[in-house]
């Protein structure tokens, strides 16, 4: 009896680069069992219920090349894991996160593949895959499944897991530009590059972003005076606490008049174009519920509402407000005119992806307001041709970054000057944003913190705008990345000795250096937790902390293979060896062709402006020189080894040992000579890995007296750095 189902054995989160690829992914260990016997060719109706149901996996490459190359794959015949990886792969694309990679292959035990795809969010991804389990084992056996309730499920995940749309485009702009990233919480808090050079963000705020600036631009009343004494245009207006001083207000003021609360934001409880004693009122109850403190009567400008997003010292996006209006049948009410007449726009809805919001005329107190002074309910049937207003702000996602006039861009970028902000949504109400402040009644009304993105990245008409990249021009000069100085040592041969010794020389160099190894967790030559401190947690904190100007790391192969590297890129990648598969057996890696696979690693992720310092003893290590996309610099006993002698041939930097002297020679030049006698240890002749220090040293820029005064100050056994 066959039961044609699939087990998944394991389940990890690989989070760093890994075998697999360069990013995260999801790595599933699965046994197909019976289905070994039973490609996709071999299952009757298979093909067609799959497709039926994933119509977007008409558009997989696979190992093709071009789309529909999975969907010829199924028609050959492929098997159950390399399909599941195609099916959880277009789950995550239906439930809003876009990714595209996956691999799955087959190991030494029939019936069980490991498969690996990308996601950009753990919980999302897990979830994709129990999804799509269920989903193959419907579609093998004809069963049922609740495909629109798996896609909303991951919608409600991403939603609550993923990076809001700004943070996310500003990473992405930071990792177009080799810029790496951390994320922090499971919020939107990110940090950008690492160690002394890293920068941070929420949203769009930045760690120069000044809390004195956030209180002044939530406190509308401060802001304006700060503005108005500084030249900036403002509508009259003064702060008020009762009915009667709203109603007052608004008569010395002049109507038409707008109210809205003190420290309110994002357009909530403002209400605009109040003429009468009744709708200032109304006004007034709604600014005090939605700000909960004082409000604020000011002067009604005509004009369409304007937002300007402000980075550093430049205008870099703008967008114009449009207002809200239904046409009446005779027959429809108002909420089933928004229906029918707004909300079926395709650019608005709910979500955050949504450059305009869908409209609930029954739910949003500022449209019952607005309804209200027309002489409506939500419920209302207008006449045929009768036309209501339904809001007249919070459609500000209309593109007019080009034709913004210079001095408009002036009163904006001083507005957020004046307020402390060094990236600002300024809110200014013009007739015609290409005129002259001084040939229009134009005023700058809001000046907000942490401004939202979405209206400039995804406009409503008009071109998107790269504020992401803007962003980063002002966190980043354009000659940085963020990057600090990090070292990476992987191998089975004393890694950790080696690790120690290249920490020790960069400290006597007078370098602020971090160690994340297996002796340890170290902050300069002190010892700050003495547990193994090889893992991905003590890893991260090193490139989390603001201090470190260069990094140096322990990698195991295990290391590798459960978590993947803590970093991106490093600037120096040390292997010492592969050997000694035996005890990764447990990972199905059985042969040293299958571990070679897995320290090559180290090398795929070395710099283009980075070192490879590899054994040259090692004929496999030897290999992966032609995978550094950087320098390499071979290190061994003895300067005969062919792989030293090929390299020197080619003009290429070696260490080796001769005469007495630790050898640095560049083609057939001597760089460097350091004696034995330098050297702390009990032997009286150098072992390979202090060899492998010496070509990393020499690598991050030290010279042979800095590293000979380092050796010979050196010794692994002592605990006074502890």
């Amino acid at each position: 009896m066959t039961t044609k189902t699939i087990q998944l054995l394991r389940v990890a989160h690989l989070r760093g680069p890994n075998i697999w690829t360069y990013r995260p992914v999801i790595e599933a260990w699965v046994d197909i069992g019976d289905l070994e016997d039973y490609p996709s060719n071999l299952l009757p109706g298979f093909y067609e219920r799959l497709t039926a149901m994933l119509p977007g996996l008409a558009v997989h490459r696979c190992g093709v090349g071009q789309p529909g190359g999975f969907l010829e794959r199924l028609r050959e015949g492929t098997w159950a894991g390399h399909i599941l990886e195609h099916v959880v792969l277009e789950l995550q694309n239906l439930g809003g996160m876009r990714t595209g990679f996956g691999k799955t292959r087959q190991t030494s035990v029939r019936g069980v593949y490991k498969m690996a795809f990308r996601t950009r969010q753990e919980q999302v991804g897990r979830a994709a895959l129990v999804h799509g389990l269920e989903l193959v084992h419907s579609a093998i056996h004809n069963t049922a499944f609740d495909l629109a309730g798996a896609v909303a499920h991951l919608r409600e995940l991403v939603d609550a897991h993923c990076l809001g749309p700004s943070t996310a485009h500003i990473v992405e702009a930071a990792t177009e530009r080799g810029i790496p990233h951390l994320r922090l919480t499971d919020g939107n808090l990110v940090q950008l590059g690492h160690g002394a050079r890293q920068r941070r963000i929420w949203t769009a705020e930045t760690d120069h972003t000044s809390a004195i600036a956030e209180e002044i631009a939530s406190d509308k009343d401060l802001t304006k005076s700060l503005l108005q004494s500084s030249g900036v245009p403002v509508p009259e207006g003064q702060m008020v606490n009762s009915l009667e001083e709203a109603w007052e207000a608004a008569q010395h003021i002049g109507l038409p008049v707008v109210i809205k609360p003190h420290d309110g934001n994002h357009g909530r409880g403002v209400s605009l174009d109040l003429s009468c004693q009744k709708d200032v009122a109304a006004a007034f109850v709604l600014a005090k519920r939605k700000g909960g403190g004082a409000v604020i009567v000011e002067k009604y400008i005509a004009g369409n509402e304007h937002r300007l997003l402000v980075v550093g010292q430049r205008v870099v996006a703008a967008a114009r407000g449009e207002t809200a209006w239904v046409t009446g049948d005779g027959a429809a009410n108002i909420i089933e005119l928004v229906d029918r007449q707004i909300n079926t726009d395709p650019r608005r809805g709910r979500s955050e992806d949504a450059p305009l919001n869908a409209l609930a005329p029954h739910e949003g107190a500022e449209i019952i307001l607005e309804l209200e002074r027309q002489g409506f309910t939500a419920y209302s049937v207008p006449g045929a041709g009768e036309k209501v207003l339904i809001q007249r702000n919070g459609n500000v996602a209309f593109d007019v970054t080009d034709d913004i006039h210079p001095s408009v861009a002036a009163a904006a970028t001083l507005a957020a000057r004046v307020v402390g902000l060094d990236i600002a949504g300024v809110d200014m109400v013009l007739e015609d944003a290409s005129k002259a402040m001084d040939g229009q009644r134009g005023a700058v009304i809001e000046v907000n913190a942490s401004p939202g993105l979405l209206a400039h990245l995804k406009p409503a008409s008009g071109q998107p705008r790269p504020v992401g990249t803007a962003i980063l021009a002002h966190l980043f000069d354009p000659d940085q990345n963020g990057r600090i100085k990090l070292v990476g040592v992987t191998g089975q041969d004393r890694t950790t000795s080696i690790a120690r010794l290249i920490t020790w020389m960069l400290h006597i160099q007078g370098q602020y250096v971090g160690l994340a190894c297996r002796d340890g967790f170290y902050l300069g030559a002190r010892c700050v937790d003495g547990r193994d401190s090889s893992g991905w947690d003590a890893s991260q904190n090193l490139l989390m902390n603001r201090s470190l100007e260069v990094a140096v790391f322990e990698h195991s192969p295990r290391a590798i293979l459960t978590d993947g590297l803590p970093y991106d890129k490093c600037t120096v990648g040390v292997v010492t060896d592969v050997s000694g598969f035996e005890p990764l057996a447990d990972h199905y890696i059985d042969s040293l062709d299958k571990l070679y696979n897995v320290v090559r690693t180290q090398v795929d992720v070395v710099l283009p402006v980075g070192t490879a310092v590899l054994n040259a003893a090692d004929a496999q290590v030897v290999e992966l020189a032609a995978l550094c996309d950087g320098q390499v610099i071979f290190y061994g006993l003895s300067p005969e080894l062919n792989a030293m002698a090929v390299h020197r041939s080619s003009g290429e930097c070696v260490v080796y040992v001769q005469d007495a002297h630790i050898v640095l020679a560049k083609g057939q030049e001597t760089v460097g000579r350091i004696s034995f006698d330098s050297i702390r240890q009990d032997a009286t002749h150098p072992a390979d890995w202090v060899l492998a220090a010496v070509g990393a040293a020499w690598a991050l820029g030290m010279s042979p007296e800095v590293i000979g005064a380092g050796l010979r100050t050196f010794d692994q056994t002592s605990q006074e750095n502890r």
